[in-house]
């Protein structure tokens, strides 16, 4: 059977709410053809989760309108795998009982996790610029090192197809001084392969439909905004980050994002990622998209990602046409579904940008 998770928005909700309200689900979970694995209570942002195995969403619904009448505001098919890898556990904690009541495991376990997404250069591209030998070797230290610093600083590595490294940390300090450490370990290595790194924070379950899918994505769309070599925090992590913000205002390698460069970069990430291969997508209904005129959309997408909207929306085409290639090998068809009208166009704009032709760039495949 599928697995679920749920969100309940429950304000005021403590960890003896959430251990007795697990315990009813248990009562009746075989009447619903459930199996309740186990749950996460936060008191402080008055959330719980609830990871259930299950027939369908109605069966998860059914079961807690029953047991309790906590009906989840939101239900996501996940995989258990991701779960722990996300959150650590995919079952109860050990060693948790109420004395009062035996029967009852009382234990506050937030599902808030701080995600780290880490982005390097295409290892075909680094091939083309560096050499075979040097650019694996570079991509192996990156790995070695950044592998060794989650080691250190209790961070979990996250298997995401496509989404780069992301590591799942439970503190804001851990995730930050994590990347200054990978930073500071790589060097001028981390220049060689364009090492981006952005931090977001945030709760599992969202309107996304994926686990953390929300978190994974803005952590990532920081990547596209930062200079080479700098890590960009988003505005809740510089609040969470309160206890040095000295760090933060002495540090170039990191830069903040405010409330308002987090909206426009999320709505201009979506609106890229729902209309990037279609050869109308012009400047024109880029703006009447984002609802701003196009002088506006110009100045913003300018100031925050250091680059006009056309380019930003070339430099998108051509950053997925290399994974259109990878799979396809066809370089004219490539060049239509990545939203380019024209084969030769697309051509002269890939070697612009990547410094070697499309063919050139199939034969680093073989």
């Amino acid at each position: 059977m599928p697995i679920f998770m749920d969100l309940h928005i429950v304000p005021g909700i403590s960890a003896k709410d959430a251990a007795e309200a697990h315990r009813e689900d248990l009562k009746i979970q075989d009447q619903y053809g459930c199996r309740c694995m186990t749950y996460w209570v936060d008191e402080e942002r008055g959330s719980a989760f609830c990871l259930i195995d299950a027939p369908d969403k109605d069966a998860v619904r059914q079961l807690h309108d029953r047991a309790h009448g906590l009906i989840p505001h939101e239900i996501i098919k996940v995989n258990s795998n991701v779960v722990e890898a996300f959150l650590g556990r995919i079952q109860d904690p050990r060693g948790f009982k109420d004395l009062a009541d035996p029967d009852l495991k009382i234990f506050n376990d937030p599902a808030f996790r701080v995600i780290l997404v880490a982005k390097t250069k295409n290892i075909r591209l680094l091939q083309h610029c560096l050499g075979k030998d040097k650019a694996v070797h570079l991509l192996s230290l990156n790995n070695q090192i950044t592998r060794a610093q989650l080691s250190k600083f209790e961070g979990r590595n996250v298997e995401l197809q496509g989404a780069g490294f992301v590591a799942s940390f439970l503190s804001v300090s851990q995730a930050v001084q994590c990347a200054l450490a990978i930073q500071k370990n790589l060097h001028v290595a981390a220049e060689l392969i364009d090492l981006r790194i952005g931090i977001h924070a945030g709760m599992p379950v969202s309107n996304d439909h994926t686990i953390f899918g929300n978190v994974v994505n803005m952590a990532s769309y920081l990547c596209w905004i930062g200079e080479e070599n700098q890590i960009v925090i988003s505005s809740m992590i510089h609040e969470l980050y309160k206890e040095d913000t000295q760090t933060l205002n002495d540090n170039s390698r990191i830069r903040s994002t405010n409330a308002s460069e987090e909206n426009f970069l999320k709505s201009l990430m979506n609106t890229l990622g729902e209309n990037w291969q279609n050869h109308d997508f012009n400047i024109n209904v880029f703006s009447e998209k984002m609802s701003m005129s196009k002088s506006q959309l110009y100045r913003k997408c300018t100031a925050l990602t250091g680059m006009s909207p056309n380019t930003l929306l070339r430099e998108y085409r051509l950053l997925k046409s290399l994974r259109m290639l990878e799979s396809d090998r066809n370089i004219m068809q490539t060049a239509f579904e990545v939203g380019f009208g024209n084969p030769s166009y697309f051509t002269n704009c890939f070697h612009k940008k990547f410094g070697l032709h499309p063919k050139t760039y199939l034969k680093y495949l073989d």
